[in-house]
């Protein structure tokens, strides 16, 4: 029953995705969604978006391994990144009616900065998805008891996503996430009531987690230990902000209030949301601590499937697999859409020169096909944690992209050459310290982001500062 309940389910969502399809006529309805979306609908594609396969079996993994200490990145700085778009991006932005975040860049630094900032945006999203293909890899083999393989579950989930996102674009994702948040939302709500009454009682699970001293979270006062949580911190806190997909969603919104609206009561749910998985996988502790004790070293990504499919009936099954594959799904389709159409608007664009709409729009549907090759094949020779896909996929926009971005739409200053050395300071800084001090006093991407900071100011203050000695050599 539970294998054709997945098979109802991956049909109907194709089916609402290629229903979608049919409302996209030009390059701005596949990847803006014709700036058409309600309020309902931007929080739903934020919510579902953020809340992918990290969210249940990442970071309910590292919670009951680590505590809170542990997931600081997310759902901490992510949630916190799409408060901060909503109060200070979404409005700025959604005024300039852009197809790409890559289009700010070059409005308002030029060509260099654009190429420079989309390739490292473009790159982030090789992590992100992959944790997604591996996610499905895992539910498929999972489901069919091994009958599929992971890698081929990975294929299949890649060629499932890539179906309805390939025809209709930012339609299709919005369309199906808001259908999948739905799924997500009753699911865990009904899976945290069952499990917490296996487990005696959600005042138990939570006392037992206390008593283990998971709810610790503010690091030690020592230099390593607060140096090492702001540099968690601020990974998916700022490094998620330069990205694509989150720039679709506001830019779909229907005006400027429905945007700004929309990333604040989407990062609030997914705040709220993200705690489930976290009560879900703790509650194992309790209800089979033999199995969490093998699983927690040996893949403890496994921990809240294998209580699912072990001690609940199939109607909880049907419930958490239909979750986690909305979650995983909604993420994977934003996410193979954004680097795609960032790559075609930005990188191509300028390289093959001007098409009509219609065929801009099959470029951007082939470069969505590539992409999805290239990620499916990173995910299959990958041993990373989903955890750790995601976690590491912001560090390079963190240090590349944020702050030409921020200083852009806050300092008037800030020009290209700043931009440039902010860039190339960042990156510079953050590769040699992740290869050569990884394990090192301070975090390699938090250096790379105060590298960046320092190459902006230098970069934009530095004519200037020219012309002023050169007004004090004539004098």
């Amino acid at each position: 029953m539970l294998i054709w309940f997945v098979i109802l389910y991956l049909l109907v969502s194709i089916a609402i995705g290629l229903y979608a399809a049919t409302r996209v006529h030009n390059v701005k309805d596949y990847v803006v969604a014709g700036r058409h979306l309600p309020l309902y609908v931007v929080t739903a594609t934020v919510f579902a978006t953020w809340f992918g396969a990290e969210t249940v079996l990442g970071i309910s993994a590292k919670f009951v391994k680590d505590g809170l200490q542990g997931i600081v990145e997310d759902p901490f700085g992510a949630s916190m990144c799409l408060i901060l778009v909503g109060m200070f991006f979404a409005a700025k932005l959604y005024r300039k009616n852009l197809l790409t975040i890559g289009d700010y860049y070059r409005a308002r630094y030029g060509r260099t900065v654009e190429v420079l900032t989309s390739l490292a945006i473009i790159m982030s999203y090789l992590g992100w998805v992959a944790a997604q293909i591996v996610a499905l890899g895992l539910v498929f083999s999972f489901v069919t008891h091994g009958a599929v393989t992971h890698h081929e579950g990975m294929v299949i989930g890649a060629a499932i996503v890539l179906v309805y996102t390939l025809f209709g674009g930012m339609w299709s994702v919005a369309m199906t996430d808001a259908f999948q948040m739905t799924i997500i939302v009753i699911a865990m709500l009904y899976l945290a009531w069952f499990l917490s009454g296996m487990a005696g009682g959600a005042d138990v699970v939570i006392a037992h987690a206390a008593q283990a001293e998971k709810f610790t979270f503010w690091p030690q006062l020592e230099t390593r230990d607060v140096l090492a949580f702001i540099g968690a911190a601020v990974t998916m806190m700022l490094g998620s902000i330069p990205q694509q997909d989150v720039f679709q969603r506001v830019m779909s919104a229907k005006n400027e209030k429905t945007a700004v609206r929309g990333a604040l009561f989407g990062g609030g749910l997914y705040f709220l949301f993200a705690f489930v998985p976290l009560f879900l996988a703790y509650s194992a502790t309790l209800i089979d601590p033999v199995m969490v004790y093998a699983l927690i070293d040996e893949d403890s990504q496994l921990i809240l499937p294998t209580l699912i499919m072990s001690h609940t009936p199939v109607l909880a099954q049907v419930l958490f697999f239909g979750a986690l594959l909305s979650a995983i799904m909604s993420t994977a389709s934003g996410t193979l859409l954004a680097p795609s159409v960032t790559f075609t608007e930005n990188i191509l664009k300028g390289i093959i020169g001007h098409q009509s709409d219609r065929h801009f729009l099959w470029t951007m549907r082939a470069v969505v096909v590539c992409f999805t090759v290239a990620v499916t094949l990173f995910a299959l020779n990958s041993n990373a944690s989903i955890y750790e896909m995601v976690g590491n996929a912001y560090k390079v926009t963190l240090v590349a992209a944020f702050i030409p971005l921020v200083s852009g739409l806050y300092w008037k200053r800030a020009n290209t050459q700043g931009a440039l050395f902010a860039i190339s300071a960042g990156i510079s800084t953050w590769l040699l310290l992740e290869i050569f001090n990884a394990g090192g006093l301070w975090p390699p991407q938090l250096a790379g982001l105060l590298m960046s900071a320092l190459g902006m100011l230098v970069g934009s203050l530095l004519p200037d500062l020219m012309r002023q000695q050169h007004k004090y050599t004539e004098a």
